[in-house]
């Protein structure tokens, strides 16, 4: 059920602090209400108990704190677990948990489903429904982590999941800014979030400007003929357009683009494609992963034979730039980059 109240999570600390002010509320409360709500992970604003009463009351009349409704979990052979959340409105995303050696990542989604229409995506099937709201995107990393419990090791975030990011912007700047707030947020470094694009390029600007999180480009193609059969914000943004947009970035030190390419059997997946894609990534030796395609039914692609990504790879590594295979976890339950799907529709929509 929808609540008139406003879900808290949605708001930034700047605007908490302004509400409290315009009430006569001293700011550094809103550190103290944040706390409770990350670090704690307390939902009721009655047991805030460093807080006065009459203020924790004010709170409740106006806000909730809100969890997503965990529809159903599934675990790959691999250890991959598929969160589906249930939204208020009765849409629904899926966030990936992604288990390393040392560590836990977890890809997030920032839409209901997706404009962007890349032909390999199964997420851009359902089209686009709407934005994920600020306090949507952090409760997937809120309430997976409350799952996990105590000592859990999830330490990275990736904008990954259904939906591009950046066509989202105001909502996952509001997002990052809660997530990697150390004092009164969830204290995520910006080095373990990166945000995947397809190529929005004002809003890979602000990106850079307004955060310190890690930029990934998707590729996927070496023309524009192929890149625009493949994804259509090709034909807004074309490769040379894109590219140079890239290098004009104003990147700290030591900070680097990611591009990713997914690797598609017979289509992208030559020595000549390696070659070429060297070529255009040449000004800036940027970093590059390549990702063999995971099929879903009716793409019409196929994934490349593991001979010829390792030759793609061999290829790059010999033109001496940083080149990693990302090898999809969660393929047996569909939780793989380009897999996600949701069932998102409400029953009734």
């Amino acid at each position: 059920m929808l609540s008139e109240k406003t879900d808290i999570h949605t708001l930034s600390k700047a605007h908490l602090v302004e509400w409290l002010e315009a009430r006569g509320i001293a700011a550094f409360r809103a550190t103290q209400i944040r706390k409770w709500l990350y670090s704690a992970q307390m939902d009721s604003f009655a047991e805030m108990t460093n807080i006065k009463k009459d203020i924790r009351m004010l709170l409740s009349e106006h806000f909730v704190s809100c969890r997503l409704e965990v529809e159903a979990v599934e675990t790959s052979r691999d250890g991959c677990r598929k969160f589906l959340f249930r939204l208020a409105d009765g849409n629904r995303i899926e966030t990936v948990l992604l288990p390393e050696r040392t560590h836990d990542t977890l890809c997030i989604s920032s839409q209901v489903g997706c404009a962007q229409g890349c032909r390999f995506c199964l997420t851009s099937r359902l089209g686009f429904i709407r934005n994920l709201t600020a306090g949507e995107i952090v409760a997937q990393v809120r309430d997976v982590k409350h799952l996990l419990g105590p000592g859990n090791t999830l330490t990275n975030i990736v904008f990954m999941g259904m939906g591009e990011p950046l066509a989202n912007y105001s909502n996952v700047r509001i997002a990052m800014e809660t997530l990697t707030d150390e004092q009164a947020g969830m204290g995520f470094s910006p080095r373990k979030i990166t945000v995947s694009t397809a190529g929005l390029i004002p809003r890979m600007a602000d990106l850079v400007r307004d955060t310190r999180t890690q930029l990934a480009v998707s590729l996927n193609a070496v023309d524009n003929e192929t890149r625009s059969r493949l994804m259509p914000v090709n034909r807004k943004y074309p490769l040379d357009t894109l590219l140079e947009a890239c290098w004009a970035l104003p990147l700290a030190p030591r900070r680097k683009i990611t591009f990713e390419y997914i690797l598609m059997g017979g289509e992208n997946d030559s020595e000549d494609h390696a070659h070429r894609l060297a070529k255009l990534l040449r000004p800036e030796k940027a970093k590059i992963n390549l990702i063999p395609y995971n099929p879903h039914q009716g793409c019409g692609s196929r994934r490349p034979e593991e001979e010829t990504v390792l030759r793609f790879q061999h290829i790059l590594l010999n033109k001496r730039f940083t080149t990693n295979i990302r090898m999809s976890k969660g393929t047996d339950i569909s939780a793989a980059c380009g897999q996600l799907h949701a069932r998102c529709a409400p029953e009734a929509a």
